[in-house]
């Protein structure tokens, strides 16, 4: 649920890098999330206006996780455009979301697995 908070918290943050774990954790919470207010929105009769609402929410952080997840495997936020092909762009940008973070700092930040760099005095 930390991970779920985490991104909604930094909900603009599109510089940066986002690892695998704080990636699929809240692709994970967001898909619960959405499973059950469909359910509410099928037992209320809603038509969809709770997961609608919800979507529309989260769409904002979901971009900026995804320019972040893209960032930590040493590729631009741009890659994200391939969503608009149709199948395609789905399949690369899922392979670009499983690959392993660049083992050192890139030009988007310090490997968020080791953390920021030492201070030298």
């Amino acid at each position: 649920m930390q991970w779920y908070l985490k991104v909604l918290q930094n909900y603009v943050g599109f510089s940066g890098r986002a690892r695998r774990t704080e990636f699929w954790m809240f692709i994970l919470f967001n898909f619960l999330a959405a499973f059950v207010l469909g359910i509410l929105d099928r037992i209320l009769g809603l038509g969809g206006f709770l997961g609608g609402l919800y979507a529309l929410a989260v769409l904002l952080p979901t971009i900026a996780l995804w320019v972040r997840r893209l960032h930590d495997t040493g590729k631009s936020g741009l890659w994200l455009l391939l969503a608009l092909i149709p199948a395609v762009g789905a399949i690369v940008l899922l392979v670009f979301a499983c690959l392993d973070s660049d083992p050192a700092a890139n030009q988007y930040g310090p490997n968020p697995k080791t953390g920021p760099l030492p201070v030298s005095a």
